[in-house]
């Protein structure tokens, strides 16, 4: 696997896919593998994610002691990844960065980002790996297309959820 880390601490890992005359097999996760790459993080929950074409998720959040940091790995389609970081004693507290993400490619975001995507392909098929599990009290929403964020979202006709149209300004 390539790992390369990022300005704002993220990881952004292209995974190896093997091929043979039956198929293929790719290696989601291996603990020593990623301590190795500077990558320190114990996982409790895994989560999958379907979207079509246009689908935007986020900028959703865990906060307090039940921040998240995420694994996700895009295992089929294409996405345009976003992590914005929340913590207010950061000194790049506000800023984000934002990638596009294929199938096979991972991106590590750290607890206290926010975290959403949008799917640029017919569909996408996404795994996560959560540092902690879900918590309803201590989730948020930023809205997607906030202007103080300034990201330069692919599709600016997003189809989003009632839940996250109704998302916090930053």
């Amino acid at each position: 696997m390539e790992v390369t880390k990022t300005k704002l601490g993220l990881y952004l890992i292209k995974k190896d896919r093997h091929y043979d005359e039956r198929g293929f097999f790719n290696e989601i996760f291996q603990e020593e593998s990623y301590r190795k790459a500077g990558i320190e993080c114990s996982f409790v929950q895994d989560n999958i994610s379907y979207s079509r074409y246009s689908v935007t998720r986020g900028l959703h959040y865990q906060k307090g002691e039940k921040a998240q940091g995420k694994l996700i790995q895009v295992v089929k389609g294409e996405i345009f990844d976003v992590a914005v970081n929340i913590d207010k004693d950061s000194k790049d507290y506000g800023k984000s960065e934002s990638f596009y993400l294929k199938t096979d490619m991972q991106v590590f975001i750290p607890a206290n980002f926010a975290h959403g995507f949008q799917c640029l392909s017919k569909d996408a098929y996404l795994l996560y790996k959560c540092s902690n599990a879900y918590s309803k009290w201590h989730e948020g929403t930023i809205i997607w297309n906030d202007p103080k964020l300034n990201i330069n979202w692919p599709i600016k006709n997003a189809i989003i959820s009632d839940k996250d149209a109704l998302g916090e300004k930053f």
